[in-house]
């Protein structure tokens, strides 16, 4: 089957290697003294500028998952896909302030990861110990996810056999180059590989939205045949509009959606990496733009509704809905231009999960590794522990990609938002206010977590017939309830996740149990740098380790 691909995959595998090869030379870029620092090979020197700002952090949020799920979504459901779209535009304005926050905390006492943070702001290893694996889990499948960006692309040239090791044969290929260049070149490598990756995207999406309706009689013409479609299905879910089963899903998935981005330890990460406030402000002004270019993408799913795209079938004989983009470009475009559409996939895929992976391996070093298992590191050992958990996250997302079949891989991405949402009221919250108690965010965590892993234990994959953990839509009848509604599981999860967790504080404050910390922490020591309580005078010095935390 490669051989009738053979051009798109030339063309593929030269721009793939090109930018993998910009991957090894960013360790050149902006070179310096050594690279044996977080600071530097976590961080790429916490310097980057607006422009570098705006495509690494672009390249970090709008990702496989843009270019390959969202469209698969509204190709199998509908309308109900485009929830990705409001929620990348109430997320800025949610979080403007608190990142500029976050980053002028962390500037001036040197945090690294947001564990760091809640480290140092409630004085419990406990719970920064918690934040640091939540990020690494949550983080696992939406690397998983980029890798299955790729693999759709693969499998749609015909690169994938039919034994186990010869179906993800290309995908672990790729895998090994992405580990190779983040472990030599850290931050920069992504960051300087988001330009070329951001350019191909826009090129293939406005080329794209003039020629597929040219090729398919108009954007009427592509909503019909959408329409006709979904009134044949005998799901009450779907169709181009939203209707009474599907809204509650929507609104809470957009929202829970848009509260867990920037909690991801690879957004925090992107955005630490700044030189300072203002390029920050700018970033979160203008990123809505990208908005635009996903509502655009995630229109493809229609178009391959329109121009009759069968979905490639997946080891199981179920539809592999993520392979209707590839095919819709491989049935509608020039050979050539097929090709630098894969690339744009490919690449669009290896940004985030460089990122992803460094972040995640950045929270295994400054909050279990240095925290328990070597407290004297210096920051050389830090880097070089740093280098080997990315890869060891690498390998894990890869496991995850070869052993799990969601019925959409967009489930990966939800999943891993249920679990970072659990996240939010310690380091959200807790950089305005500090009243929540740590033994209740604790708690609060342990309820969060456990009803959204049991909630999700609980939806069956209708594709593959599996009977857990087969998305993130969560039916109301479960709780007795006489409907065909469904609830996003992170929202609800978080909402139970505060209720414990203020409900608990007021017991414990009314109780008068020590929270620790109160009386050792200087009253400006996280305040954000345009807090009147500051003055050009040095950073309060960071209070004295809290002694051994109680609940541990």
């Amino acid at each position: 089957m490669w051989r009738e691909h053979e051009l798109e995959i030339t063309i593929f595998v030269v721009l793939f290697l090109a930018v993998s090869a910009v991957g090894f030379v960013a360790a050149r870029w902006r070179r310096p003294d050594t690279l044996a620092h977080l600071d530097e090979w976590g961080l790429g020197g916490r310097s980057f500028g607006g422009w570098v700002t705006w495509f690494l952090v672009g390249g970090d949020l709008y990702t496989a998952y843009t270019f390959v799920a969202v469209p698969a979504l509204l190709f199998a459901s509908g309308a109900a896909g485009f929830f990705a779209v409001p929620y990348t535009v109430i997320i800025y304005p949610l979080v403007f302030l608190v990142l500029v926050r976050m980053w002028s905390v962390s500037h001036r006492h040197g945090f690294v990861t947001p564990a760091d943070f809640v480290r140092a702001r409630f004085q419990s290893p406990t719970l920064a110990l918690l934040i640091a694996i939540t990020g690494i889990v949550a983080t696992m499948p939406y690397i998983a996810l980029q890798l299955v960006g790729i693999e759709s692309v693969l499998k749609t040239m015909g690169l994938t056999g039919s034994g186990a090791l010869a179906r993800h044969l290309p995908i672990i290929i790729a895998f090994a180059i992405l580990a190779a260049y983040t472990y030599s070149s850290g931050l920069r490598a992504p960051a300087l590989i988001a330009f070329v990756k951001d350019i191909l995207i826009y090129v293939v999406i406005l080329v794209a939205v003039f020629y597929l309706p040219a090729k398919l009689g108009g954007w009427g013409a592509i909503f019909d045949a959408a329409d006709a479609k979904f009134a044949k299905t005998p799901s009450t879910a779907d169709g181009i509009l939203l209707n009474a089963n599907n809204q509650v899903q929507y609104f809470t998935l957009a929202l829970g959606s848009a509260l867990a981005l920037f909690l991801y330890p690879h957004s925090l990460t992107g955005v630490l990496a700044s030189k300072n406030r203002d390029v920050i402000k700018r970033n979160m002004s203008a990123l809505p733009a990208y908005s635009l270019l996903l509502g655009l993408i995630a229109l493809l799913g229609y178009a391959a509704i329109a121009a009759g795209v069968t979905p490639l079938k997946n080891a199981n004989g179920s539809n592999d809905n993520n392979t209707v983009v590839p095919l819709l470009f491989d049935k509608l475009f020039p050979d050539w231009f097929a090709g630098v559409a894969y690339a744009a996939i490919g690449i669009g895929a290896l940004v985030p999960a460089a990122i992803m992976s460094i972040a995640a391996a950045n929270l295994f070093t400054r909050n279990i590794y240095r925290e328990y298992l070597k407290r004297d590191a210096t920051p050389a050992q830090e880097a070089q522990a740093s280098k080997l958990m990315s890869l060891l996250v690498k390998f894990g997302a890869l496991v995850f990609v070869v052993f799990v079949d969601p019925q959409f891989s967009i489930d990966l991405q939800l999943i891993g938002g249920v679990i970072i949402l659990q996240t939010l009221p310690a380091v959200a919250l807790g950089l305005f206010t500090r009243w929540l108690h740590r033994s209740a965010l604790i708690a609060g965590w342990v309820a969060g977590m456990g009803l959204g892993l049991w909630m999700l234990y609980q939806i069956p994959n209708a594709a593959t017939k599996r009977a857990h953990f087969g998305g993130s839509a969560f039916a109301l009848s479960e709780w007795g309830l006489d409907t065909k509604k469904t609830i996003y599981v992170g929202f609800v999860a978080v909402v139970v996740n505060l209720a414990v967790a203020a409900i608990l504080t007021l017991i414990l404050r009314a109780a008068a149990v020590s929270d620790g910390g109160d009386d050792t922490t200087p009253d400006d020591y996280f305040a954000d740098e345009g807090d009147p309580r500051l003055s050009d005078a040095p950073a309060s010095p960071a209070p004295a380790p809290a002694a051994p935390d109680p609940i541990t």
